[in-house]
């Protein structure tokens, strides 16, 4: 599938977006853990969320539709049954590291596949902290690749020193500590997102941050609640980048997650010039929400470090591509994360924005684009055919290029997007002034 934009048309209005896809996945775990009926309310579900509900009914726990409110019927973890297929995983690298943690300590065996893009993406950082635990996990390269197949048992706590900052290595271990006698520990370099601790303490298990240290004592259960997921703020963050650099624009995503630890994007728009108001709401489920609008205004390069890089780790496409149309040069380093995703997005990244005009430099864990603002005479950015890689953030970041640039931006592989934001180019219709 093809997603066709022209540029040169401003954005103005308001808008939902999904909810939030990391929220999510987890409300339907923790929920499908605990005892009792929880209510899950969401606005649109991605493909990986729908992969993760798959999975779940396959283990035999009950999840009936109510519109966009969900009925997760939790009877504990002993509940789970063994399943009788594989479990598909779809695109969803949360779904397949989650459910390792979820599964570490049943007592079957279970087997975990995924699509091509999920069965090349590494899983040994969760599997060796799992391994360690007690659980029995084999699979493609030593336990690295999917398909994977784990034999849990009785599990004994770890003190787990995480060499990167990473939000689905600790949630694997602390889903697989519930289920454990003692003290798990997880201790990371840097704080990685915390929706996972933020629900488990709604959901009334023993948790407790330190730092960058989070602690659980096991064995733990966890209490029904009902959960209204906030608008994915990774998915906002592509119509308020738009907003920011196409003259005219004025953009409100409402409902929208503000978690601190997920607010790296709005901080370095901030610093590059942007007008970034932001109207703070209720709590759901430990989660901040509110709105955010973004106003068009003139951009200025700035460098990004290590130390902010997980905070805004799904939104560096983006920032790429909104730093094309910035003055000066936007340098982001400490993100090698980045070539593990769903495609290697630093090197299809550089490349397909070159394509476009932007003058960008692959840096070994990270990237440097030198911008040109919008107005500039002799500008070299247009609009191109460019390919998705099958990674939804790389079709978004340069659909969003393409409605900032003269000319026709074809995205090739654009279906990838449904992963995220299945109704993300009727949003840009329905935002655009003239399209």
């Amino acid at each position: 599938m093809e997603m066709i934009v022209r540029g040169g048309r401003a954005l103005a209005g308001e808008a939902r977006v999904p909810s939030d896809k990391s929220i999510l996945h987890r409300a339907l775990i923790f929920a499908s853990l605990a005892e009792g009926v929880s209510r899950v309310r969401f606005h649109q579900m991605g493909a990986d969320c729908r992969s993760t509900r798959g999975v779940l009914a396959a283990l035999g726990v009950a999840i009936e539709d109510d519109g966009a409110l969900l009925h997760v019927a939790g009877r504990g973890p002993a509940a789970w049954r063994a399943p009788a297929a594989t479990l598909d995983c779809g695109n969803s690298g949360t779904t397949m590291r989650l459910m390792l943690g979820a599964l570490a300590a049943r007592p079957f065996t279970a087997r975990l596949t995924g699509d091509d893009s999920l069965r090349r993406r590494p899983m040994r950082r969760v599997v060796e902290p799992l391994l360690g635990m007690g659980a029995a996990i084999s699979g493609a390269e030593g336990g690295d690749r999917a398909p994977l197949t784990i034999t849990g048992g009785t599990l004994h706590p770890i003190h787990h020193r995480s060499a990167v900052a990473s939000a689905q290595v600790k949630s694997a271990i602390l889903l697989a500590a519930l289920q454990t006698a003692g003290e798990t520990v997880v201790e990371e370099p840097l704080a990685s997102r915390d929706h996972t601790e933020r629900m488990l303490a709604a959901m009334g298990a023993p948790i407790r941050r330190d730092g960058t240290a989070v602690s659980l004592r096991g064995p733990a259960a966890l209490r029904a609640i009902d959960i209204s997921v906030p608008g994915d703020i990774s998915g906002a963050a592509f119509l308020l980048g738009a907003a920011a650099m196409i003259p005219g624009s004025r953009v409100t995503v409402r409902d929208v997650g503000l978690n601190p630890t997920r607010g790296g994007f709005l901080d370095v728009l901030g610093r590059m010039g942007a007008s970034v108001e932001i109207d703070s709401g209720a709590e759901e489920a430990g989660e901040p929400t509110g709105a955010v609008t973004v106003r068009a205004s003139g951009l200025r390069g700035v460098v990004v470090t290590p130390a902010e890089v997980p905070a805004l780790i799904d939104e560096l496409p983006l920032l790429a591509a909104v730093a094309a149309r910035a003055e000066g040069v936007t340098r982001v380093t400490g993100a090698g994360e980045l070539r593990v995703k769903e495609s290697d997005r630093i090197h299809c990244l550089v490349s397909e924005l070159r394509g476009m005009g932007v003058r960008a430099d692959e840096l070994p864990d990270g990237f440097e684009i030198r911008g040109e603002p919008a107005g500039d005479r002799g500008a070299a950015l247009h609009g191109a055919r460019v390919r998705s890689h099958g990674d939804h953030r790389l079709a978004m970041a340069f659909a969003v290029l393409g409605l900032a640039v003269p000319g026709e931006t074809v995205i090739e592989g654009a279906e990838c997007v449904s992963v995220s934001f299945p109704d993300f180019e009727s949003t840009l219709h329905e935002l655009a002034t003239s399209w």
